[in-house]
């Protein structure tokens, strides 16, 4: 005797309900900042930055003292010769080499007079420059020669 044959049904795939949730990120109020007529002193700024952050001013002061010594490291003559504070600044070291004397040389701000350039020692120059063009409106360049 033969089994009779067994019907064979197809599943039906089930279709999952998805549910899209769309999750909108909305950016961090920008501060509005308001411009400073006359520069800081050193205990208004710390004074400034500890309400701004709810930090103590001594925490602030220990910040700076911390951050001064880094940047000192950096800077010094076998240092990295570079340190950035990311998003805000860019402090560079550049090695200028000696200049000779020279002796007759055309004067630029008198035309026909000749002049003589005293030699210059080698040196190092250390500037300082904005990381943020946009958001900064003006140019840090500090020359200090060591």
């Amino acid at each position: 005797m033969v089994a009779p044959k067994k019907k064979v049904i197809k599943k039906k795939a089930v279709k999952k309900k998805t549910v899209k949730t769309t999750v909108t990120k909305s950016a961090a109020p920008e501060k509005k900042i308001t411009a400073i007529k006359d520069a800081f002193t050193k205990t208004q700024l710390y004074a400034h930055i500890s309400e701004g952050t709810g930090l103590a001013r001594k925490d602030v002061a220990k910040v700076f003292d911390s951050l001064g010594d880094v940047i000192n490291g950096h800077i010094k003559s076998r240092g990295a010769g570079e340190f950035k504070v990311p998003g805000l600044l860019k402090i560079k070291v550049n090695k200028k080499p000696a200049t000779k004397a020279r002796k007759n040389v055309a004067n630029p701000f008198r035309p026909g007079e000749f002049m003589d350039v005293a030699a210059k020692p080698a040196r190092k120059v250390v500037k300082i420059l904005p990381l943020v063009q946009k958001k900064m409106a003006f140019y840090l360049t500090a020359v200090f020669i060591f």
